[in-house]
């Protein structure tokens, strides 16, 4: 099965899910859980993350349409799967040495080690002087196909990707408060800048619902935008809430979610409220993903995005 090239898109044939438009049935099998809450799994509550039809990945006009409508464009094997694989044995085997994954195990199943096995002091040193600032993160952010595909997309040759990007692994069995990503929207951690800069989620390896995949808050960006424009969100530059349930009855919406692959990419916008699902994988190996995002280069840029992503950043 190979995927043809359009415009930096790579139209994949023989998923037979995707191009469904409708999102009302079962979504699959099984408790899904975040920070330790339980999704309410009603079709009222719970939703498919819809990819974009084959038929529509080449037509700009209607692409930019689904990602107003929807506040998301899902594109299923855009990347090469064999890149993402092998900078995710990349990533796990540079770290290898703080005691993070399993000794003995492919580096690239991003198995992990027992958590009394870890050095932190290690594992932040190697994360944030040599991967993050690497080389090999840069070209990974950098592939001519997102960079083609944003170009035609924004309709600029002039792209400008913030130097803050993040990279993530998600540990397996870790529970409670904290250990997914919150609900939140990008815009408000990036207040300085345009509000149309467009976000990319890249799972760095497969990404099933039991390994904590990023899951979208229904129509969620129409609201914000309302709130924005009449200036009444009072939240500070913060996460919402982790008590993802709660937050789907007040805005009486439905949480969307799907399985992932390497290769897959999610393209948001800056006001649709997301967050991520708790690591259950159950032969223990880590959700990796990155998330990074791509603005025009005429239009204003937020200044403390442009260096290197630190846990200490203040960001």
């Amino acid at each position: 099965m190979k995927p043809e090239s359009v415009h930096g898109l790579h139209i994949v044939t023989g998923r037979t899910m995707y191009g469904m438009e409708d999102n009302r049935s079962p979504v699959l099998t099984g408790v899904l859980r975040s920070n330790g809450y339980e999704l309410d799994r009603s079709t009222r509550r719970l939703g498919r993350l819809l990819p974009v039809p084959d038929a529509e990945r080449k037509d700009l006009g209607a692409l930019r349409a689904r990602f107003d409508r929807d506040g998301y464009l899902f594109l299923p094997g855009f990347l090469d799967r064999e890149s993402v694989l092998d900078f995710r044995r990349h990533y796990f085997a540079t770290l290898a040495p703080s005691g993070l994954s399993l000794p003995g195990t492919d580096p690239g199943e991003g198995v992990a080690a027992p958590r009394e096995a870890l050095d932190p002091a290690r594992l932040r040193t190697l994360l944030f002087k040599e991967l993050v600032p690497g080389q090999r993160y840069e070209a990974l952010c950098r592939d001519p196909r997102l960079v083609a595909f944003y170009r035609w997309f924004l309709g600029t040759p002039d792209l400008h990707l913030h130097r803050r990007k993040i990279i993530r692994h998600v540990g397996p069995g870790e529970s409670g408060i904290g250990t997914a990503t919150q609900a939140h929207y990008d815009l408000v951690y990036l207040r300085e800048g345009s509000s149309n800069v467009v976000s990319c989620w890249i799972p760095l390896g497969d990404v099933p619902v039991d390994r904590g995949p990023l899951i979208y808050l229904e129509g969620s960006h129409r609201k914000v935008l309302a709130q924005e424009a009449a200036g009444t969100l009072k939240r500070p530059a913060a996460s919402i809430t982790a008590d993802l349930p709660a937050l789907a009855e007040e805005y009486d919406s439905r949480w969307l979610v799907t399985d992932f692959s390497a290769g897959d990419l999610m393209v948001h916008s800056a006001h649709i409220v997301h967050a991520s699902l708790d690591n259950e994988d159950p032969a223990g190996r880590f959700r990796l993903s990155t998330d990074i995002r791509y603005q025009a280069a005429g239009e204003p840029i937020d200044r403390r995005w442009q260096n290197h992503w630190h846990d200490e950043d203040g960001l």
